[in-house]
């Protein structure tokens, strides 16, 4: 007897706490209902004139897609490559990429450490990968990756795609082939 009491208050516990959920029985109108208040007699509204879906703000989709008109990956970045869009890109990956991937993209970072099951993987090994694949991924993103499209409009993930080829380069190149300014710099700058 004292189970099946027992039993009962649990399974009245489990049940609506309040006699009404606000939530569930607001006024509200239901998307594709009728509704008389409006002269068309729908509920759901037209968008103002001009408005533009985010991921349509160019009908070009090798911009917008990172693919060309038959879907496949581009595979040269698709907008003017300028040392702003680099600096951006550095910027970018640095606030949204370096935690995982390490500032260098080898993958070597303090939340990979954590990551023993499957760490991100190093950037500077996907060679053959284009950049079309690179935007897709930042874009939808990949296994345990999530997407940065809500983050990152187009531009920033073209730039973080950018700065990740050079970040790529930048590790086979001999320091006799880096301008001598630079080589300067790199040498006098801590490790």
């Amino acid at each position: 007897m004292k189970t099946l009491v027992l039993a009962v208050i649990f399974a009245a516990a489990c049940g609506e706490t309040t006699l009404f959920d606000p939530m569930e029985r607001q006024p509200k109108f239901k998307p594709f209902s009728a509704n008389a208040f409006y002269d068309d007699g729908r509920a759901m509204r037209v968008p103002p004139a001009g408005t533009v879906p985010r991921e349509r703000l160019t009908d070009r989709p090798e911009i917008a897609q990172g693919k060309d008109r038959d879907g496949h990956d581009v595979t040269v970045i698709p907008i003017p490559v300028t040392s702003e869009l680099m600096s951006l890109g550095r910027k970018k990956f640095d606030i949204h990429c370096a935690a995982c991937h390490g500032l260098l993209g080898d993958g070597v970072s303090p939340v990979a450490a954590k990551m023993s099951l499957r760490p991100p993987p190093s950037l500077l090994l996907l060679h053959n990968d284009s950049v079309g694949h690179f935007f897709e991924v930042i874009s939808q993103g990949y296994g345990l990756m999530p997407s940065y499209a809500a983050e990152l409009d187009a531009q920033d993930r073209w730039a973080v795609v950018l700065y990740l080829r050079a970040l790529r380069r930048s590790q086979a190149v001999a320091l006799a082939e880096v301008p001598a300014d630079i080589q300067k710099q790199l040498r006098e700058e801590p490790r």
